[in-house]
């Protein structure tokens, strides 16, 4: 981790407090140790006077990146010492200090799992019982880590001006968010956005500028993506023996154990890497994550694990044509390029549905957006703040949101989100004290002057309308799979999500023991994930269909290998 100091040279705080004399001791030692060169470490033995030093640090704005507070403190417990951390800086981490074994405890094992769930608390750490404790320091600073990246200190690599609900801006901003590149965002007439512009007061907004020294004028996306070093055009004539399309949870799988078997692997990648799932602000229930992860996270360390493997990811490029060319695949990409492959995996996913109000669409990038939109949760601080919809993506985002907004309201046309969210995430729902939920309603109209500024809601039981003040709206109302671009032999069903398998009907099947699992009714292309008949809308499900369609692809390439030419079935009864 790089440490990272606040920029008028005062050092960020790591506060710990813990009332067993030799515990602080320790804890101490460890952090002084380690950390004070770059943060000034501050160890009290009582809670309450870790409440005064809190509040008084917060009312001189100062930076607290961490705070620890040992679980049986009193009067004040340790609990209720980091739940006011994060009402003072909700970016503050907070460690609740157990000794080893407090697990084992029912007591204590209950106090950790009820902060956890009711969000008082980010994880328990373990006090050191040695020195130096390195299991303890893994901890902590994965803890500062995460601070480093949610605070706008340091240097960046992109700092982009604009104008407040600029379409383009927001556009930008959430490609740099939702590929974890740190760059700073400044209002076109602040003092800092105004220094930029010196030299472009002419410029068409926004501008970027590079931390070598480029500056890019309104630029696009892939140019954007080209400034950040991302491949966005391949060499021509070049070959793979999988091009995957997608690069949510499913084709990050697919990338990665293709190119850890042998496969010269591409993934084609029209957004951002990770999918929607990318957009979650905290992923709780994902095997091996105990102290949960963002989607973003999870994206860019599958992503990094792939590309250390041999994957080539191809960004801001859409695939818009398949088809077969002798025992091989074409396919055609957005720009005109055509690449050879073997086979195709198709993980591209769903998109939210759109809400279909006149008024918020014209205001999307400006208060409206689809998704969880990351890149938004600072600027709006204090705000009111709506969304739409009621699966788990929509709590997750709700939860985060309302670490920042004045107030979050989940708006759903269902009776009790029971129906489409984790029991965990609606727990956390309950106990956030600015969230509430607005059950059997519709937002039905809304508007503003260049941005949101209102919104219309419909009770569905009475009918009645009521427009409520809104600062931003976040649209996560169901998804529809991305398919009608492929060709009629790929049977789809009608929804438009790909047959795969015992799915594909047996009259439309014309050789033996295909399709093979996860494969299509097109014999060699394969499917995945969200936009694939009958899968399971859930991360760790999405993940273990794109390694599986890589065992199926490899029967399809030992087939291959062997002279054995697929068939595919008869024209598609379309």
């Amino acid at each position: 981790m790089t440490p990272v100091p606040e920029s008028d040279g005062i050092r960020p705080v790591i506060l710990a407090v813990d009332d067993h004399p030799d515990d602080l001791e320790r804890i101490s030692e460890e952090l002084t140790t380690r950390y004070g060169q770059h943060y000034e470490v501050m160890c009290l033995s009582s809670a309450n006077e870790g409440a005064e030093t809190l509040q008084e640090l917060a009312s001189t704005d100062r930076s607290i990146a961490l705070v620890l507070a040992c679980e049986g403190m009193s009067p004040m417990t340790g609990v209720e010492l980091l739940a006011l951390a994060k009402r003072l800086d909700s970016d503050i981490k907070r460690g609740l200090l157990v000794p080893w074994g407090a697990w084992g405890d029912e007591t204590s094992a209950k106090t950790i799992v009820d902060a956890m769930t009711f969000g008082e608390i980010d994880y328990y750490v373990l006090k050191p019982w040695r020195s130096p404790d390195e299991f303890f320091h893994r901890t902590v600073t994965s803890f500062l880590h995460e601070w480093a990246r949610s605070k706008s200190v340091g240097e960046a690599r992109i700092i982009l001006v604009g104008r407040e609900g600029s379409l383009r801006s927001y556009e930008l901003r959430n490609f740099l968010s939702r590929h974890r590149i740190e760059h700073f965002f400044y209002l076109f007439d602040s003092p800092e956005g105004r220094d930029i512009l010196r030299g472009h007061d002419s410029a068409e907004l926004p501008i970027a500028r590079t931390l070598d020294g480029r500056t890019l004028v309104n630029p696009t996306v892939a140019e954007m993506a080209q400034a950040c070093g991302l491949k966005t055009q391949l060499d021509e004539g070049e070959t793979f023996g999988a091009v995957v399309i997608g690069s949510g949870p499913a084709g990050l799988a697919a990338a990665l154990y293709g190119a850890s078997e042998g496969i010269k692997t591409l993934v084609v990648e029209r957004e951002v890497v990770g999918g929607q799932a990318g957009s979650s602000s905290m992923i709780r229930n994902y095997l091996g994550f105990a102290r949960g992860i963002s989607g973003s996270e999870l994206a860019a360390q599958a992503y990094q694990q792939a590309w250390v493997f041999g994957t080539t990811f191809l960004m801001t490029q859409e695939v818009v044509a398949i088809a077969r060319r002798a025992d091989r695949f074409v396919v055609t990409l957005s720009g005109g390029q055509e690449i050879t492959t073997d086979a195709i995996v198709l993980a591209n996913g769903v998109s939210y549905r759109r809400l279909g109000v006149g008024n918020l669409e014209d205001l999307v990038g400006a208060g409206v957006f689809y998704g969880a939109a990351a890149s938004e949760a600072h600027a709006l601080k204090g705000r009111r703040v709506f969304i739409v919809g009621g699966g788990n993506s929509a709590g997750q985002a709700a939860i985060h949101l309302a670490k920042h907004a004045a107030s979050v309201s989940i708006v759903v046309r269902g009776a009790s989100l029971a129906e489409s969210m984790s029991d965990y995430l609606i727990k956390e729902v309950g106990a956030a004290p600015n969230l509430d939920v607005r059950l059997r309603s519709q937002v039905v109209g809304g508007g503003g002057e260049s941005r949101l500024q209102h919104l219309v809601l419909r009770d569905l039981e009475s009918g009645v309308d009521q427009p409520v003040d809104a600062d931003a709206l976040f649209i996560m109302i169901g998804a529809e799979p991305h398919t009608n671009w492929l060709p009629d032999e790929i049977e789809r069903d009608r929804w438009g999500y790909i047959l795969t398998g015992d799915d594909v009907p047996s009259s439309l099947r014309s050789s033996p023991g295909r399709p093979l699992p996860l494969e299509t009714s097109m014999l060699g292309v394969f499917a995945a994930g969200d936009v694939r008949h009958g899968s399971i809308k859930r991360v760790a499900s999405a993940v273990g269909e794109g390694s599986a369609a890589i065992r199926s692809l490899h029967e399809h390439l030992r087939e291959l290998a062997a002279g054995i030419e697929p068939t595919d079935r008869p024209a598609s009864r379309r």
